[in-house]
């Protein structure tokens, strides 16, 4: 067995730790403060697709990454015993006019080849799928059966409680022990900046985010997405709001009136959260990197250790497939890492 070593217990961390050891290898996991501490301990959860047009690499792995999501939430509820919030109830996006309702029925086609006959993109009436009320100016709203939502608390708890069953540890510090067969680098906002410092040049930079829960109980609906905005339906009575995308701010971790904006309109967009009371309000760092996609890959000029990083906000709909590649890469020594997604990419910004 090999003896591995991930440096960071959000999502991107936790789910290669996991994957590496279903599949055999000797995990350990180092989290400098507690499983979540960074971004993945925010409140949105949507799983959604990229538009199905233009199709690229990075399309083709986010379709392949959501469609193991089920399985994958299956697997680690069922190892470790906790519920991780995965439930795939589909997304209501309004159409505003006619030239946006014919777009939506020529991606509808689409989706039909490209999503392989596992999901459809389809224009339906505003009302059809119920839930929480949303206004369309054309009466009609593109439904996709492919967006799913994750509870991103209950889901890191769940991975927790997977690898204690399955004799990983998780140990607090910031430093990874001599010794290891493999050390993966999956420190967010800060394993970007140390990758950038050793190789003299900017790899990513971070972008602040916030978000809100309020109260309502839609937990069978589908979410929404409208002028922007992310209204996803949770398991426990809350609709998580989100989320504001900040590259300059103060105070990382405050929440000011760009939320209380967000939460305003919300509360314009869908009547039924009008008067629902905020039950929490939530700022963080999320890690780009400077090729917008994940990276993974070897970490250049450090034999044994690879990069594990970037999930900016696609983290969670991401993490089964990254996963996944990341124990191919360690423990079989390649992979098939898409354009974009590979550190050398970022070399090149």
């Amino acid at each position: 067995m090999a003896g591995i070593v991930v440096m960071g217990a959000g999502i991107l961390g936790l789910s290669a730790a996991f994957t590496l050891a279903r599949r055999g290898a000797r995990v350990t996991v180092i989290e400098r403060a507690a499983p979540g501490a960074g971004c993945s301990g925010g409140l949105v959860g949507a799983l959604a697709p990229h538009v199905p047009e233009n199709w690229n690499p990075k399309k083709q792995f986010q379709l392949e990454s959501l469609l193991m999501a089920a399985p994958f939430w299956a697997e680690v509820a069922q190892v470790g015993g906790r519920d991780p919030g995965y439930a795939r109830r589909g997304r209501l996006q309004p159409l505003a006019d006619a030239a946006a309702v014919a777009r939506a029925q020529e991606r509808a086609a689409l989706a039909a080849t490209l999503w392989q006959g596992q999901a459809e993109w389809r224009v339906v009436p505003i009302d059809e799928r119920g839930g929480m009320q949303l206004h369309s100016p054309t009466g009609l709203a593109v439904f996709d059966t492919l967006t799913a939502r994750i509870a991103p608390r209950p889901a890191l708890a769940a991975l927790v409680a997977a690898l204690s069953a399955l004799g990983v540890s998780l140990r607090q510090g910031t430093e990874a022990p001599p010794g290891a067969d493999a050390v993966i680098w999956s420190t967010g906002v800060a394993g970007l900046a140390a990758l950038g410092h050793d190789l003299n040049r900017k790899m990513g930079a971070p972008v602040k985010g916030q978000a809100a829960t309020l109260r309502g109980d839609w937990r069978d609906a589908p979410q929404l997405f409208v002028e922007g905005v992310h209204l996803v339906p949770h398991g426990d009575g809350t609709v998580a709001i989100g989320s504001t995308s900040e590259r300059d701010f103060d105070a990382a971790e405050t929440t000011d009136a760009q939320l209380e904006a967000l939460i305003a309109r919300a509360r314009s967009l869908c009547p039924d959260l009008a008067d629902a009371p905020v039950v929490e309000r939530w700022a963080g760092l999320r890690p780009r990197a400077s090729s917008r996609a994940p990276m993974i890959g070897p970490w250049p000029g450090r034999a044994g250790h690879f990069v594990l990083n970037g999930g900016f906000k696609i983290g969670f709909g991401m993490a089964p497939k990254l996963a996944a590649l990341t124990a191919d890469l360690v423990l079989e020594g390649s992979a098939a890492i898409p354009d974009g997604f590979r550190v050398i990419d970022n070399l090149d910004e």
